[in-house]
């Protein structure tokens, strides 16, 4: 009789591990905060038509680098995904047009996932690409929503088998991961003391934006946080497709002087790809562009022609984690280091990619060392996310970890 039982009990086991797990239900939440009735003349902005750089001489041009923004909103779209008696959370970077994301994933998405098993998890991301990809999308709201779809599937896996994140990509290379913190401020003074101030608490990399034209005013406070850190950490740079090639070799030379500049980012408009390996060349200091592109194809071409030292894909931007790994991957053959881009969202976004840059050998730091602490971080969780001063832990939570508070969720998130 024990014998019976004890193979009944395997037979039943058994059967449920094989059988299938079927996606029921895909859905999309558009969330804001604040979440007030706001029309889409509302939410967006964007530079006058014939808007100027503003720099001195032949600086001074029509600004092609400055992206259209939310007006004093955070916006992003959740992804829920039902199979069977589990459920897994995804997200897309949306911060504009988000009913775009929240469209694609209901009415492209979902109708070619219902009744696939949530497990196949890589057949189902190629399933997602191959329903566009001979139409010519492959990039920017197409992916962000298949990012959003792609890390609730993983999420679910995680449930599933009772692992998190981490563990399904092959265990960790690190307990934790290094965080870098976003500074400002008009005047050197200011900037320097924020540079400081970061440091003091425990960062070893700050980051500040070098914006268009080569004006004094920007190198002055470049120059005001670099001193600020020496000694103690770096410096990183972002310049938002600023320059143009003869520009920013001339201002390389002085970053390269400085010598505590860690990294120097998207310092060339994102079509310029051909101009970036003579940058690349031209600088000591570490090129980096990688936020702009969006599957591993393209990532490829940059490789293969050694245009950037470090890559930052955007896990909710380039296909989730399934395209994301093949990136890192791929950068890691070519010995270039890579870092998660962590813009405006939540927390699948945050903690996906805090075990993808623990999971992967050539993950260098992450953005976003206080991401936790805006409106759509932690507060809006049963359980916080592990960030600390100058680093943040992966979740040791089956999937992503990440189980929304109701109440709090129900407070962000956009009436239908």
């Amino acid at each position: 009789m024990l014998r019976r039982s004890f193979l009944g009990s395997l037979t039943a086991a058994f059967a449920a591990v094989s059988s299938p797990l079927k996606i029921t239900k895909v859905e999309a939440f558009i969330i804001r905060t604040p979440n007030t009735a706001a029309s889409n003349e509302d939410l967006m902005q964007m530079y006058p038509l014939g808007a100027m750089t503003g720099g001195a001489g032949l600086y001074n041009r029509l600004d092609h680098a400055s992206p259209s923004r939310s007006k004093q909103f955070a916006q992003a779209v959740l992804v829920k995904v039902t199979a069977g008696d589990l459920y897994g959370w995804g997200e897309c970077h949306a911060p504009a047009a988000p009913r775009v994301h929240q469209t694609i994933v209901t009415d492209m998405l979902a109708p070619v996932l219902l009744g696939h098993d949530a497990r196949d998890v890589e057949a189902l991301w190629d399933r997602m690409y191959s329903t566009q990809r001979l139409r010519g999308y492959s990039t920017g709201f197409y992916t962000e929503a298949i990012a959003g779809v792609d890390l609730a599937l993983w999420d679910i896996l995680g449930k599933y088998t009772g692992q998190p994140l981490y563990r399904l990509l092959g265990g960790k290379y690190r307990d934790r991961i290094p965080t870098y913190l976003g500074i400002g401020g008009a005047t050197p003074e200011q900037v320097g003391a924020q540079a400081k101030k970061a440091m003091d608490q425990g960062f070893a990399a700050v980051k500040m934006g070098l914006g268009k034209g080569a004006g004094t005013r920007d190198m002055n406070r470049v120059a005001a946080a670099a001193e600020a850190v020496k000694g103690k950490g770096q410096l990183l740079l972002d310049s938002l497709g600023a320059f143009k090639l003869h520009e920013a070799i001339q201002l390389g030379r002085e970053l390269d002087r400085m010598g505590t500049i860690g990294w120097w980012e998207d310092a060339l408009m994102p079509e310029d790809t051909i101009s970036y390996p003579k940058l690349a060349d031209a600088m000591d200091t570490a090129i980096v562009a990688g936020e702009t592109l969006s599957n591993r194809f393209q990532f490829r071409d940059l490789f293969l022609n050694k245009s950037v030292d470090i890559v930052n894909p955007d896990i909710c931007r380039a296909g989730g984690v399934t395209e994301c790994r093949k990136i890192a991957i791929l950068a890691d053959a070519h010995s270039v280091l890579w870092s998660p881009h962590v813009s405006m969202g939540t927390a699948p976004y945050m903690s996906a990619s805090i075990h993808m840059a623990v999971a992967t050998p050539n993950c260098v730091i992450m953005e976003g060392g206080n991401k936790h602490e805006s409106a759509m971080g932690n507060v809006l969780l049963r359980e916080p996310l592990e960030y600390f001063p100058g680093y943040a832990k992966p979740s040791e939570r089956p999937g992503l970890g990440v189980e929304f508070n109701d109440a709090e969720l129900k407070r962000i998130t956009v009436a239908a």
